[in-house]
């Protein structure tokens, strides 16, 4: 049986579906965004605050399911301007040990939710 996970920690997801699904051992998010939990705002004035808060959303997400970004085991990345890239990188890397750090895909999209700039999912297990 799958469990809904669901944290005020996080965006409120903004249609059809759950933050996160756990299934056994097995996490999966939703899409996280750079809307701030607390207020309900986008944060996305720059790219590096941006990618924070969806970090950070994920994070609180992870914490829900009692995990944290040591058991992500894939991230799958969205950007609108590959431009981004390198600054996106820079914050992501910031919540991983290169060591030991998931499989990933960043592909850049024509559009985004709300048109932001980022949007990260993560597949995770105990």
């Amino acid at each position: 049986m799958k469990k809904i996970i669901t944290t005020k920690n996080a965006p409120a997801p903004i249609g059809p579906y759950n933050q996160a699904v756990l299934k056994g051992n097995m996490l999966f998010t939703s899409g996280q965004i750079a809307i701030d939990p607390v207020t309900g705002l986008l944060n996305t004035g720059d790219i590096k605050e941006e990618t924070k808060t969806v970090m950070e959303n994920i994070k609180a997400v992870l914490k829900e399911a009692d995990m944290s970004f040591e058991n992500v085991l894939k991230t799958s990345i969205f950007i609108s301007d590959m431009n981004n890239f390198a600054a996106i990188n820079e914050v992501y890397a910031t919540y991983f040990n290169e060591a030991t750090a998931p499989a990933r895909e960043t592909v850049e999209v024509a559009n985004l939710p709300k048109y932001v700039n980022v949007e990260i999912s993560v597949i995770a297990a105990l």
